[in-house]
């Protein structure tokens, strides 16, 4: 079995072993705070997603913090989040299949279990999976909005699953669900792109409540979205997860919350003055929304990450880096960037504070 040489609590950053993933837990607790004080202004609830964080201990720190429970994606994330104490989870993909399906419906007699859904043979699935669990599964109709993901349309599409899934022994009917995605820009930029996906969103409800049905939660917005979005009457609660941490992607659009994660790199080799080679590859840093930017390091550029190694080119200052130093990295996507490690590097004041294992890391069944 393999032994993880992990430091000890009072181990200065500059002393973890690398590549690590480091959070600047002030700012990760700020960022909790202010989107609780943001949003519970607004009349709305948070749901923190937890696909970004994939972690009961960030989950439960949400909690405490206010949040009426937590969003995943998979049911391998809703497991470990049960198993670690979280007791009401929404997963906001739909879940297809009987392995699945009677795994769902089993931790759904441990917690309160939101599941999305689109189609009614899933729905009758999910039904028979929570009765022959003896549990209740509550189902929020997911309806496509704007991004053309998954989702059915709102108006008669919506109303017509509602009402099926409403008449289901074993689940229960709660409400709906519309992801308006990632909205670019800058600050009231953003609101007539957002307000045109919701508009649909609101019709969708309006649709199911004159139909009769009771329309007890609508879980919408992101990170990108929560300060309009938890304005709209008919939406309940938010489901915003990369704030806890921010990465590159958010950073750009000058959001208020704090970088909390990056993750600490060294350099291996100096093979000329414009180069360094660093300990950090395609195994430890996500690069789908583009390379991690260096922070801290002018004249420091990132630009090439291999399969073990990551290239940063040198100007100025930054050539008298030499073998061994340092080198901070925001991912470019956080949660991508998380799924690759084991383990979150807590550190207050620039000293480590805990260790927090990324248990929902690779829990994607």
């Amino acid at each position: 079995m393999a032994v993880d040489f992990l430091p000890l609590p009072g181990t200065p950053v500059e002393e973890i072993d690398t590549p690590a993933m480091i959070i600047d837990l002030d700012a990760a607790e700020a960022n909790i705070r202010n989107m609780q004080k943001t949003v519970s202004a607004n009349g709305c609830a948070v749901r923190p997603h937890t696909k970004t964080s994939k972690s009961p201990y960030w989950a439960l720190k949400q909690i405490e913090a206010g949040a009426a429970g937590v969003c995943c994606a998979k049911v391998g994330e809703a497991e470990v989040l049960v198993n670690g104490g979280v007791r009401d989870i929404l997963i906001t993909s739909e879940i297809v299949g009987h392995s699945k399906t009677g795994r769902l419906a089993a931790i759904a007699r441990r917690a309160n279990i939101r599941v999305a859904v689109d189609d009614e043979a899933n729905a009758r699935e999910l039904s028979d999976a929570a009765t022959a669990a003896g549990s209740e599964i509550g189902v929020l109709v997911d309806v496509n909005i704007r991004i053309n993901r998954c989702g059915v349309e709102p108006g008669e599409p919506t109303t017509t699953l509602a009402g099926i899934v409403n008449d289901l022994p074993g689940v229960r009917f709660d409400g709906l669900l519309g992801y308006e995605g990632h909205v670019y820009g800058l600050g009231d930029d953003r609101i007539p792109e957002t307000l045109e996906a919701l508009e649909k969103l609101q019709y969708a409800v309006s649709e199911v409540r004159d139909a009769g049905l009771p329309v007890e939660v609508v879980s919408s917005g992101g990170t990108s979205t929560y300060d309009i979005t938890s304005k709209v009457p008919e939406v309940t609660e938010i489901q915003a997860g990369s704030y806890v941490f921010m990465d590159g992607e958010y950073v750009d659009q000058q959001l208020p919350f704090d970088i909390a994660l990056t993750v600490a790199t060294q350099i291996i080799s100096r093979p000329t003055p414009d180069r360094a080679i660093l300990d950090i590859g395609l195994k430890s840093m996500a690069n789908d929304y583009g390379p991690p930017r260096v922070m801290g390091r002018e004249g420091a550029e990132f630009t090439k990450l291999s399969e073990e190694h990551g290239t940063l080119q040198l100007t100025g200052d930054a050539q008298n880096l030499k073998v061994g130093d340092r080198v901070f990295l925001l991912p470019s996507h956080g949660g991508t960037t998380i799924n690759l490690h084991d383990y979150y590097f807590c550190v207050r004041n620039g000293v480590l504070e805990e260790i927090v294992e990324v248990a929902g890391r690779g829990k994607f069944r």
